[in-house]
């Protein structure tokens, strides 16, 4: 087992109570953006999705809503791009749909940094080395933010993952926060496009969507 230093197991805590309660002095936003979700698609405001936390423990992640439920004659969603709306194409790109996820720094499933929660499916399609990523509790932002956040292959993404569980630090901690504010600004690298199809892991994806399965690559 990783040994955790004082920082990880008693300082990321305390940044996370500290900083995620200070920005609920955004409440005024909160209430617009629920406001405006009411308004554009009615309820539910609020998006839920069983995720992975630390050790791949499950736990609901919190987003605001950014897509009609239209659904086809035979009852299926209709495609996401369908769905998307303007409001929820601005609360992505902004990253105002992720404001929830606070709720669940502040109840402990995730931590301000740390690597981005994924479906809590994707769990067995990990490589030994990639599962690493699961040994801390899955954050808002993460250093893989700071390269392009989805612009880049899924083995990209999981790299700097589990590098980052190898240095979690106060300064690493602080450097991706205030790293990630001109990314955000800047609005790039908020879906996920092409670019990757042809990786192990989104070979194994498309493989277990499609319920052909795939073995756990050792």
């Amino acid at each position: 087992m990783r040994k955790a230093g004082v920082y990880e197991r008693w300082g990321n805590r305390a940044l996370d109570l500290t900083l995620a309660a200070a920005l609920l002095l955004l409440s005024p936003v909160f209430l617009t953006d629920a406001a405006g979700v009411w308004l554009c698609m009615g309820g539910p405001i609020l998006f839920r999705q069983r995720r992975a936390g630390r050790l791949g423990k499950p736990f609901t992640l919190y987003k605001f809503r950014t897509m009609t439920r239209e659904r086809r004659p035979d009852g299926r969603l209709l495609p996401d791009q369908v769905r998307l709306t303007p409001l929820g194409r601005f609360l992505r790109s902004t990253s105002l749909d992720e404001l929830p996820n606070l709720w669940n720094v502040l109840n402990g499933d995730m931590s301000l940094v740390g690597p981005r929660p994924l479906p809590i499916e994707y769990v067995p399609l990990y490589s030994p080395d990639q599962a690493r990523r699961l040994d801390v509790r899955p954050g808002l932002v993460s250093l893989n933010g700071l390269y392009d956040r989805n612009g880049q292959p899924w083995e990209k993404m999981f790299h700097y993952d589990v590098l980052y569980t190898q240095r979690i630090t106060l300064r690493e901690d602080l450097r991706i926060l205030f790293g990630m504010i001109p990314v955000v600004l800047s609005r790039n690298g908020i879906h996920r496009g092409r670019h990757d199809e042809n990786s192990d892991f989104a070979r194994r994806l498309r493989a277990m969507q499609s319920g052909e399965g795939s073995p756990v690559p050792r």
